[in-house]
């Protein structure tokens, strides 16, 4: 990765993003979605996700509690989203609730919002892996094309990282009302 950054995050991991999004947007349109498949997804993208954000601690290792706490956060909401939706008797950890929270719905119901919120997510780690390198300035704004990504992608990547948290909460909190409920149905 450190020897070809521009050929590793421009060639490989973008390429890589794109066919995942493309895999997903045919199973959909040739009805060939699978609960193995969805899980299988989120499963790859936390990886990938998540092996970048690994290779951001060396790049930054100042930012190293960071790091772990973004790994973290991402990998204890998506996992707790897909199973407390699943132990609820949704078909899809897309499928949301009439009460649930706006902004969740906001990003999993809308196909182009979630589609622009993960790509600007992953934008957002790709170009901190690039701007590392000390890319040129770019002429009329005197930054690196990197660093301009930072620049365009952070307020998304921020928005991510939110619903995230209240992924988590929601998760955390539906969860609970089943224990809840198992609890008085065994107890009444």
């Amino acid at each position: 990765m450190q020897n070809h950054p521009k050929f590793t995050m421009w060639v490989l991991y973008s390429t890589s993003c794109l066919l995942d999004a493309f895999d997903g947007y045919a199973a959909r349109k040739l009805d060939q979605s699978t609960t193995f498949g969805a899980v299988l997804d989120m499963v790859t993208d936390r990886c990938s996700t998540c092996s970048l954000i690994v290779f951001l601690t060396r790049l930054y290792p100042n930012w190293f509690i960071l790091w772990q706490m973004l790994i973290s956060l991402d990998l204890a909401s998506h996992y707790l989203h897909m199973y407390a939706t699943i132990t609820s008797g949704s078909k899809s950890h897309k499928s949301m609730k009439k009460d649930t929270n706006i902004l969740l719905k906001l990003y999993y119901e809308n196909r182009i919002v979630l589609f622009l919120v993960c790509a600007l997510n992953e934008l957002f780690y790709m170009a901190l892996y690039l701007d590392y390198y000390k890319f040129r300035a770019l002429p009329l704004v005197g930054i690196s094309f990197p660093r301009f990504l930072i620049y365009v992608s952070a307020p998304i990547w921020f928005f991510k990282q939110v619903t995230n948290v209240i992924q988590l909460g929601q998760a955390c909190t539906t969860l609970a009302q089943q224990d809840a409920q198992t609890y008085n149905l065994k107890n009444s």
